[in-house]
């Protein structure tokens, strides 16, 4: 059933959009504020940025300890914001029920800001960290130099996103400036508020004119038409690397055009045979693809396809693919491709989270196919670019991934597939993992001859908005698929037969170019291996080939859980399952992690940056996940607010791999990694307060009404790994049981390494005590 969509104008001159989806479990609420970093004045980079973190810091009526991030994070939803070029926006998502306090939050924190003075020095420093970080970090500069391509008079090869400097605190002119700037832009005229949930559209339109009546009437503000994206020839830029960079500009398109260009990216990104990613990857040239929007406004679009390409390949001729693509896409009837594009989008909004959808909503672009206007904008974008004749296309067949009729063969499931219930089939989301211990040091060399040969199927399965992972964690490979339930059946059936016999072409791929992290991010991405890795085994200096995979495979165990599934789609996921490599075992737990560990990861970026891993006993972790819920905000007042370490601080409890345990994470300009360290464990070491509500707040996280299908899955997936009881409501009535005084003797184990340490940094251990 389609979601049920309406549209108000508020008195203030707020645009309203509210969306009643009865298969979301979770509300979301999305602004768009139509101002940006190029609306603001030029003498102040940073300004629209600047004024986005302010306020998050709190006002009068909602004190930071009672603000926005606060009130989601204590109720497990998420929260952020972004100031792009001309837009701002704030979004968040919660339980249905809470909806209105969120709302409420948002809505006071961007009309009656607090410009106090003190707040601003505090946070300016903030920012300059962030813009630290952005200087050293090599895909950042990559992408403002994409920016630099363009005409110098056009703002978008200026910067802005601010730092110490570009922001004078002390100058009234800034202040007024800064003041001016939301007059200006955070009123009515210039907001779009956009709800999602199950709720009713009246309930939701009674929220929306309740707190969207908040803002100051305005009417939307005429903003200078922006300078022409060219004023000569598009200066192509140079290679990184393997990395190419084909970038589009244009001028003057028609309303629709930022939606004409999805499908557009969408027929460029399709890797199936017929197109030209096809051709390339004939060649043996192709080893990745991405395209991505760069910018939009007022007719102007700047976009570009990122290609990984070998060695030998010939970017003069994939340019000349390229354009007789284009030319072959000019010519056929738009709306057979437009209709394929429906069926796509349709895809994705039935996967789509609350969050998801309401971002979308108030940007004005719903998943859906193109409508009148948007197929004349993209037939005028495909005008717009280079194109010839040459080459011999087709379009791909049909995507056999959003097929919607089960197989007509039923095999039962093998013998040790797990079945979880902890999510019932009526949510039309399903999820399989698949979990193969392989002993051999061979396991390293060889999941890059897998990957090469998974990632076609990747590449389909993004589109139709199904999760498909394949990665090698310590002894293991892991398979994990989730979406639909009948794609997750389809696409299981083809990953197994790629995974077990891979074409020849793949065995000789070098390894894909991965971007390069921050340093916080490479650390989280390395601590699953970290706690699985076993001991350093010398890698065989042998050729791969199909008898060793062979090998590998009948050697294996593997572990796994189907959760979902209706019963009559059991069947054909016991076909798809026919020929499962490796023999079943049942899983044991995680090996006990004694004393303190630390782990030097090599990352890209040069800033500190720390991850402190506590693991838990399965007895303790309900105390162990009430802790880390009273501890998130002392921690981000802190270490962030007070002490300023930087943007990057955060905490949670986090279940990894079969571990479940509290994370910490510091990511600092200026600290060392022995004053964060210090800095956490003085925190810990003043112990907490458990506040009346917190053990309620925190229990109702855990329903499986109000959880995200994905997060539903994940929780069963990890307790089945660690061998721990699943029971939702379980785990609930575990949490309202704990008391003041276990906690504190918890904290005190924790300070003690009772059940070990796991320390993850881009440095080496600043003493002898670790391990």
């Amino acid at each position: 059933m389609s979601d049920a969509i309406r549209h108000l104008t508020l008195a203030n001159g707020l645009h309203l959009t509210l969306r009643h989806a009865p298969r979301l479990k979770r509300a979301a609420t999305a602004l768009r504020v139509h101002a940006g970093s190029h609306d603001a004045p030029a003498r102040w980079p940073g300004l629209a940025h600047f004024l986005e973190h302010l306020f998050f810091l709190g006002n009068r009526r909602f004190p930071l300890d009672d603000g926005l991030m606060r009130y989601v994070q204590g109720l497990g939803g998420q929260v952020n914001a972004s100031t792009r070029e001309r837009t701002t926006d704030f979004f968040f998502d919660v339980p249905p029920t809470a909806l209105a306090g969120g709302l409420e939050r948002l809505c006071q924190m961007l009309a009656e800001p607090d410009f106090a003075i003190e707040r601003q020095r505090r946070e300016r420093e903030v920012i300059h960290a962030e813009f630290i970080a952005w200087s050293r970090n090599p895909e950042a500069q990559r992408q403002f130099a994409l920016l630099q391509s363009v005409s110098a008079r056009h703002p978008l090869t200026g910067f802005h996103a601010g730092n110490r400097y570009s922001l004078p605190l002390e100058s009234q002119a800034f202040q007024q400036g800064l003041r001016q700037f939301h007059h200006d832009f955070y009123q009515g005229g210039q907001l779009t508020l956009s709800l999602a949930g199950p709720q009713p559209l009246d309930e939701l339109a009674h929220l929306g004119r309740q707190f969207g009546g908040l803002f100051a009437k305005g009417e939307s503000v005429a903003r200078q038409r922006p300078p022409a994206l060219l004023d000569a020839p598009l200066h192509p830029p140079g290679a990184w690397g393997k990395r190419h960079d084909l970038l589009f500009a244009h001028d003057g398109l028609p309303d629709g055009a930022e939606q004409a260009l999805e499908l557009l990216l969408a027929q460029l990104t399709d890797s199936r045979p017929g197109g030209w990613l096809d051709a390339l990857r004939q060649r043996g040239w192709l080893q990745g693809c991405k395209a991505q929007q760069l910018h939009a406004h007022a007719g102007q679009l700047l976009w570009h396809v990122q290609l990984e390409l070998s060695d030998q390949a010939c970017l003069t001729e994939t340019r000349e693919l390229l354009h007789g693509w284009l030319g072959f896409l000019r010519q056929q009837d738009h709306k057979p491709l437009n209709d394929r594009f429906a069926r796509l989008q349709q895809r994705h909004e039935q996967a789509a989270s609350a969050m998801e959808l309401a971002q979308r909503d108030s940007a004005g672009r719903p998943f859906a196919g193109l409508g009148t206007q948007g197929v004349e904008a993209f037939a005028a974008l495909l005008w717009d670019l280079p194109s010839s004749n040459a080459g011999n296309w087709h379009l791909p067949p049909v995507e056999a991934l959003l097929a919607t009729e089960l197989p007509m063969i039923d095999k039962p499931l093998p013998a040790g597939l797990g079945l979880g219930d902890c999510l019932p089939p009526c949510r039309q989301f399903a999820s399989l993992d698949l979990r193969w211990h392989i002993p051999s040091p061979l396991r390293q060399r060889m999941q890059v001859v897998l990957q090469h040969s998974l990632h076609p199927l990747r590449e389909r399965a993004d589109q139709a908005a199904l999760r498909l992972g394949f990665e090698a964690i310590g002894d293991y490979w892991q398979l994990r698929l989730a979406g639909y339930p009948l794609a997750v059946i389809n696409a299981t059936h083809e990953a197994l037969t790629l995974l077990r016999t891979p074409a020849q072409e793949h065995w000789y791929s070098p390894a894909a170019a991965e971007a390069p992290l921050i340093p916080i991010r490479a650390l989280l991405k390395a601590l699953p291996d970290a706690l699985l890795m076993g001991e350093e085994q010398p890698q065989p200096a042998c050729t791969l080939d199909q008898p060793r995979l062979d090998a590998l495979w009948q050697q294996a165990r593997w572990q796994g859980l189907a959760q979902g599934f209706a019963p009559a789609q059991q069947g054909a996921l016991g076909t798809a399952l026919q020929g499962l490599m490796g023999q079943p075992i049942a899983p044991s737990p995680a090996r006990p992690i004694l004393g303190r560990h630390w782990r030097q990861i090599r990352t890209s970026g040069s800033e500190p940056a720390l991850l402190l891993f506590f693991p838990l006993p399965a007895d303790l972790q309900a105390a162990g996940r009430l802790l880390a819920h009273v501890l998130q905000g002392p921690v981000y007042q802190r270490l962030r607010v007070e002490l300023q370490l930087g943007y990057a601080v955060f905490s949670a409890f986090r279940q990894i791999e079969g571990y479940g345990g509290l994370l910490f994470g510091v990511q600092s300009p200026h600290a060392s990694h022995a004053q964060i360290l210090g800095h956490l464990l003085d925190l810990l070491r003043k112990g907490v307060a458990l506040a009346p509500a917190a053990r309620a707040q925190l229990a109702d996280q855990f329903d499986e009404t109000t959880m995200t299908n994905a997060d539903v899955t994940q929780w069963a997936w990890q307790a089945h790994i660690a061998t721990h009881n699943a029971d939702l409501s379980r785990m609930r009535r575990s949490i309202l049981n704990v008391e003041q005084g276990q906690l504190d003797a918890l904290l005190q184990q924790l300070l003690d390494a009772r059940h070990g340490w796991l320390c993850l940094a881009n440095a080496s251990a600043p003493d002898a005590e670790w391990l």
